[in-house]
């Protein structure tokens, strides 16, 4: 069986190109993909070359963890129905190429288990639903939020599921122009336009070092500095600072099936919306200029692959 892949043949070397698929078991589903995203964070990180060591880490690779499509092919024990709308993400279903992540490519192979039903109006914002879970874990996992630093479409999600929790509004940090306009529900600011020094919980979105000492600078006593992008290098503080606050520091690691869920049921019950987040979409003819684009684009928040017709 083969499939169309994004394929990053060596870092800043992307193709689209057949790979070959391992065969479905009596526990897989076969998925023909609609749409798959480009996440701005780790996926810039092996396009660059920059991610750190990861355990099965090498090229080539198919990247991409955020993917939506149809279930074409059911095995007895998948637990899964043909014709079902899946969340999928990623896969390791290539014997060709590595995949670490796995998600960009017209068909894949997973275990049932894997595969998330959705609603098939969803469309290309389903893509969403592993940053609404990244989301959701970084928020469920202590106090909400009383400021977030980042306004991309992750820092936008934690703001939208920490309000959809019953939540208050947290204070949202964003140094880019582009990203810094008002959202009309919550206060968007640059850092140096906010004089508060008395934030309970501080989380950033961003990936950005140098945001931590901002935020230790601005809690109250006893405050929580939670770390929720992904940073390529060493992370570090002034200690002094944190020290006279006795500040906590949390890292919100991946998401687990459970934040899934609960995203999902959060969409659906249409406490949380996906809507305004997904601003591009692109032809997988078009990957190469889709991925500069997402990387590279600030007005660009989320990047969409559609697949369809190329199953």
């Amino acid at each position: 069986m083969q499939a169309l892949a994004v394929v990053l043949e060596a870092p800043e070397r992307l193709a689209v190109e057949p790979v070959e698929l391992q065969e479905p078991s009596a526990s897989d589903v076969v998925v023909d993909v609609a749409y798959s995203g480009i996440s701005t964070g780790t996926e810039r990180l092996l396009y660059s070359g920059r991610m750190p060591p990861f355990p099965g880490l090498g090229y080539p690779l198919v990247p991409g963890y955020e993917t939506v499509g149809r279930v074409v092919e059911a095995g007895p024990d998948s637990g899964r129905t043909v014709g079902e709308t899946v969340f999928v993400p990623g896969s390791r279903c290539f014997t060709s190429v590595r995949g670490l992540f796995g998600g960009a490519a017209s068909r894949l192979v997973v275990p049932g288990s894997r595969a998330a039903p959705i609603r098939p109006d969803l469309a290309e914002k389903g893509v969403l639903l592993a940053l609404a879970a990244t989301a959701h874990h970084a928020v469920a996992g202590g106090p909400p939020p009383k400021l977030v630093v980042g306004h991309g479409v992750l820092g936008r999600l934690i703001v939208r599921v920490a309000m959809a929790l019953g939540a208050a509004p947290p204070v949202v940090w964003e140094t880019n122009p582009t990203r810094a306009r008002p959202d009309g529900r919550y206060t968007v600011l640059q850092p140096d336009e906010d004089t508060r020094r008395d934030y309970s919980v501080a989380l950033d979105a961003s990936g950005a070092p140098d945001a931590i000492d901002r935020m230790i600078a601005r809690l109250a006593p006893g405050g929580e500095v939670v770390l929720a992008g992904f940073y390529e290098g060493r992370v570090g503080f002034a200690f002094p600072p944190a020290f006279m606050r006795e500040a906590r520091i949390r890292i919100a690691a991946e998401w687990k099936p459970e934040d899934l869920t609960a995203a999902k049921a959060l969409v659906d019950s249409g406490r949380l919306s996906l809507d305004g987040l997904v601003t591009h979409v692109r032809a997988v003819d078009g990957a190469a200029d889709a991925y500069r684009t997402a990387f590279d684009d600030p007005g660009c928040l989320k990047m969409i692959l559609d697949w369809r017709g190329c199953a």
